[in-house]
């Protein structure tokens, strides 16, 4: 294996382009309905480029991977095609414009929690709050943090990591009852860091080692979805005190190398409340059994 692995540039642009043409279908896009004996799934090619407004010859070039000297009007309207998110229309021009995209990024370094940061994680008392960054690591914490999800201290640095835990610890399954949703959205924040920094070989030996020791996510990285972290609502079962429905809040933290705070509310007056409360109560002792 190279000692420094990073993932193909062309690769990530020809499957995006292509699972993204797959999910559509002609009546989705104002075309004839598909026959029976269609024998691609989704929207061909030519189809594709006519409702883009360019030619066969040129989409087929773009999604074999070469987006050299590819236009931003043409990526527009590509996207607009494929009816793309903004955040999966902002992939595209990741994967197919590097140069253009990435001309402010910097490559990735050693990450560091700024100390007002902790500071601040320390003051949130009451609520769990993590703060994550690159590859989906876990860089800082509060106490509630520890409680709701485990001790994450007691896990060397490498292993504390979401996208790890999600897919390689047991204990992810229990504590999520939604996991297939977690493990969805795990592997779309991958794929959005991925896009954006596809020279992390960091990045690629954690989805190396992930796609080795998980079918799941292999089969979930082979759907290039891609979401940017934001906010929602996650049901655990916590060995302590039961079923708990949060609601999160990511904060992003631009100044700090893509880094963001994350923090779980409850309800005011529901059992997660109370839950919350209980766990608050309990402090060290109920840290989540690994």
């Amino acid at each position: 294996m190279d000692d420094n692995p990073t993932l193909d540039r062309r690769a990530e642009l020809s499957e995006f382009l292509r699972t993204r043409r797959a999910r559509l279908q002609p009546e989705d896009v104002g075309l004839s309905p598909a026959g029976r004996h269609r024998r691609v799934p989704g929207l061909r090619r030519e189809e594709l480029a006519q409702l883009a407004g360019v030619s066969v010859a040129y989409y087929t070039r773009l999604e074999q991977g070469n987006g050299r000297n590819v236009s931003a009007e043409v990526l527009d309207a590509i996207a607009r095609a494929l009816q793309l998110s903004d955040t999966e229309h902002a992939h595209l021009v990741h994967l197919a414009k590097p140069t253009q995209a990435r001309r402010k990024q910097r490559a990735p370094r050693r990450q560091q929690v700024r100390p007002s940061l902790r500071h601040l994680l320390d003051n949130l008392e009451g609520v769990p709050a993590y703060i994550g960054g690159a590859r989906s690591d876990i860089l800082a914490w509060n106490p509630m943090a520890a409680a709701l999800f485990g001790d994450w201290g007691e896990l060397a640095p490498a292993e504390r990591n979401w996208a790890r835990l999600t897919f390689l610890d047991p204990a992810s399954r229990e504590l999520f009852l939604d996991w297939e949703s977690k493990a969805s959205d795990m592997v779309s924040y991958l794929r959005l860091y991925a896009g954006r920094n596809p020279d992390d070989p960091e990045l690629s030996a954690l989805v190396g080692e992930l796609s080795v020791k998980s079918e799941k996510f292999r089969k979930l990285w082979a759907t290039h979805d891609v979401k940017e972290k934001g906010h929602g609502v996650k049901r655990m079962r916590h060995p302590l005190v039961g079923e708990l429905s949060l609601s999160y809040e990511t904060l992003h933290l631009p100044d700090d190398d893509g880094q963001f705070l994350s923090v779980y509310h409850a309800e005011p007056g529901t059992s997660s409340a109370e839950a919350l409360r209980l766990l608050a109560s309990w402090g060290a002792d109920a840290r989540a059994p690994r």
